[in-house]
């Protein structure tokens, strides 16, 4: 207790910090190179795959439904979500300092949250859809309005940055004055917590709960309407409809696993004391894997949605150009073979 106590009057003594240095992957620079080529990689590849849906949601007709929409939407805000890490991550590979400022620390931090946060809503709101339009076919059209759809998004999109405020804001009152060395590749709270020169149990506790009450709730809330759209599926007479309901469903369940499965491991509980190298690995699952694969989950297990892929990537214009090709030139054999 008394070496806690001179820890922290020595920490007093010292200038306020102005800036954190994020580590990341510390290693050889050879294998900094490496890295920043992986990442760069995956990196490059979720933007290709989200905006690849966004397009094609936006121009395809076909997938002017709610759930298109809200799926267009979701893939948006995975862009906006890796965005807000990734650059960052790809710079310190390359940098020698690796060095943030206060107030771009905190700013990645509220970002960071706000728009896993909105992820989270998001799953909700789709499955949400899903149970109406599953569990309430008849009514669905009447219910899932325009307005509410609308509605809904603007919801999924601002709940987050409103939400997070609270948190961003109490950690960031709290004093920095001695070491300002973080041992992660973002400005994670919970590392930043412990940086403090004061140890404040009243913003762990409001942080704890907000975890707990936000990542908790919203799988609850999954989970149940799941449960009730696994009975609906059941009771169908159809082997054709069961079928292309649990293919909808199962992509849904595949990202809901991933996203929340690995958050609440690292979140729910931030008093539980992780190895920091479990920290690191959890938090890249969630932040650059999860969005890398939701593309491929979402499009391989719906033929909707490929075939607009495929239109937005042009493969079915130039096939369509090569058969009309074809039958102008087999057009025109005929017409010489009989003159």
């Amino acid at each position: 207790m008394s070496s806690r106590i001179m820890n922290v009057s020595s920490r007093e003594t010292t200038h306020t910090v102005s800036h954190f240095i994020l580590l990341g992957f510390p290693s050889h620079p050879r294998m900094q190179l490496l890295y920043f080529g992986l990442f760069s990689v995956a990196y490059t590849l979720t933007l290709m795959g989200n905006t690849a849906i966004v397009c094609a949601v936006r121009w395809d007709r076909r997938l002017h439904t709610p759930m298109y929409i809200l799926l267009g939407n979701f893939s948006l805000l995975e862009i906006c979500y890796v965005t807000t890490t990734v650059p960052n991550m790809l710079a310190n590979f390359l940098s020698t300092s690796k060095s943030i400022s206060f107030v771009s620390c905190f700013a990645q931090f509220y970002f960071f949250f706000s728009f896993g946060c909105d992820e989270g809503f998001y799953l909700c709101i789709m499955a949400f859809d899903r149970y109406l339009a599953i569990c309430c076919p008849l009514h669905y059209p009447r219910i899932m309005t325009k307005q509410l759809c609308t509605g809904l998004i603007v919801f999924g999109w601002s709940c987050g940055f409103i939400l997070f405020l609270t948190p961003v804001i109490l950690i960031s009152q709290l004093p920095y004055c001695g070491p300002n060395v973080i041992n992660h590749f973002v400005c994670d709270p919970v590392p930043l917590m412990m940086l403090s020169c004061s140890e404040d149990t009243t913003t762990q506790f409001i942080y704890s709960t907000f975890n707990a009450v936000f990542m908790i709730g919203p799988f609850l809330f999954i989970l149940c309407s799941y449960a009730l759209v696994i009975l609906a599926v059941l009771r169908m007479p159809s082997a054709a409809s069961k079928r292309k309901a649990f293919s909808t469903c199962a992509s849904h369940l595949a990202v809901v696993i991933l996203f929340f499965g690995s958050v609440m491991v690292m979140y729910v509980s931030p008093g539980s004391e992780h190895p920091v190298e479990m920290q690191k690995l959890v938090t890249l699952f969630y932040s650059v894997i999860t969005p890398l694969c939701n593309p491929l989950i979402y499009s391989l297990r719906n033929k909707e949605m490929k075939a607009a892929l495929k239109k937005v990537c042009g493969t079915e214009g130039r096939v369509n150009k090569i058969q009309m090709r074809a039958k102008f030139h087999i057009s025109n054999a005929t017409y010489l073979n009989k003159t």
